[in-house]
């Protein structure tokens, strides 16, 4: 990426430009420290406040729920109704390139090809640290960028959930019927951060009840939220839709904006504050650990500390310590 012009790009971002959203998501995705720097630039400029009408959505969902499916049923639904809706999907597997899985843009052929539509890929860099700078700060540029609804996917399972569910206003978990267990696999965690609950393929086509087993999963999400302990006003709904065949999407929308409006502006507002707040500190363990890489003292000692660590000469509380040492006195 060349040298940046920011205050051409955030123009660019404000007039709506498909090339300049890109652009400026590259920017902020990128860990070159001169990039880095203009990114905290054009954030600046760009950042709404908390009470920006943008209705932030996180998605997650058990593997193979059809979560492509659901967003692209539920992104054309918004499109149809004149919104903007962009699309982050975060992919903390790509551990090994720290790029991201393309896969989920070519599920999504018709959304992605939506003129009122934006997909984007988001990858964490392997970290989740990486999750928190590039998609909170790609999420600031739809944003400014007149998106009206902003879908945030997580493409993997665990902690990542709980990454995005911190960046968004209502957090969506989708789930499955005909798991043998319908609880199997839904750890407690996952019904402690989900606002809104959807049991997907509860499909009218084909031999078998779907639609029947997915009620019967709903029924019984519905009775083990009453064991979760909650300490919001909100009680999940849990219910049923067909991304495939489009039912029941209406249905799930409308209770992300009923949780939204239970919120109330001064509801939503502190939230967003208080997600501010803990964006800040991850940008600043992110730029140490940035810094800490760059140390021309920890490259000093960074192999002699790793061999000593791997033979079992060097405890790894000593060797931290000693890494530690390295770059306070680089």
């Amino acid at each position: 990426m060349p040298l940046v012009d920011v205050d051409a790009l955030v123009d660019g971002v404000r007039a709506g430009e498909r090339a300049s959203v890109s652009r400026a998501i590259t920017l902020v995705e990128s860990g070159r420290a001169d990039h880095r720097e203009a990114a905290r630039e054009l954030v600046g400029q760009l950042a709404p406040g908390n009470d920006s009408p943008c209705v932030r959505v996180g998605i997650s969902g058990v593997p193979g729920v059809g979560k492509s499916t659901f967003i692209e049923a539920l992104g054309t639904l918004l499109t149809g109704r004149e919104q903007r809706v962009g699309v982050l999907a975060v992919d903390p597997s790509s551990v090994r390139t720290g790029g991201s899985v393309l896969g989920d843009k070519t599920r999504m052929g018709a959304l992605a090809a939506d003129p009122l539509a934006y997909i984007r890929p988001s990858p964490s860099a392997g970290t989740l640290g990486g999750v928190a700078r590039a998609t909170t700060q790609a999420m600031i540029v739809l944003e400014a960028a007149g998106y009206d609804v902003v879908l945030v996917e997580t493409v993997g399972v665990g902690q990542s959930e709980v990454t995005v569910a911190g960046m968004v206003d209502t957090f969506c978990f989708l789930t499955l019927a005909r798991t043998g267990d319908q609880l199997q696999g839904i750890k407690k965690g996952i019904l402690e951060i989900a606002d809104v609950i959807a049991v997907n393929k509860a499909d009218a086509q084909g031999g078998d009840d779907r639609a029947g087993e997915a009620r019967e999963a709903a029924r019984d999400l519905s009775s083990a939220l009453r064991l979760v302990a909650r300490s919001e006003d909100w009680t999940p709904p849990v219910l049923t839709c067909s991304a495939l065949e489009g039912t029941g999407i209406d249905e799930v929308w409308a209770k992300v904006l009923a949780h939204r409006e239970s919120l109330g502006a001064q509801g939503l507002a502190g939230k967003r504050a208080e997600q501010q707040l803990e964006f800040t500190w991850a940008l600043v363990r992110d730029e140490l650990q940035q810094r800490l890489r760059r140390s021309a003292g920890v490259r000093g000692v960074r192999d002699e500390v790793r061999a000593q660590v791997l033979s079992g000469e060097l405890p790894a509380p000593l060797a931290a310590d000693r890494i530690l040492r390295a770059y306070d006195e680089g």
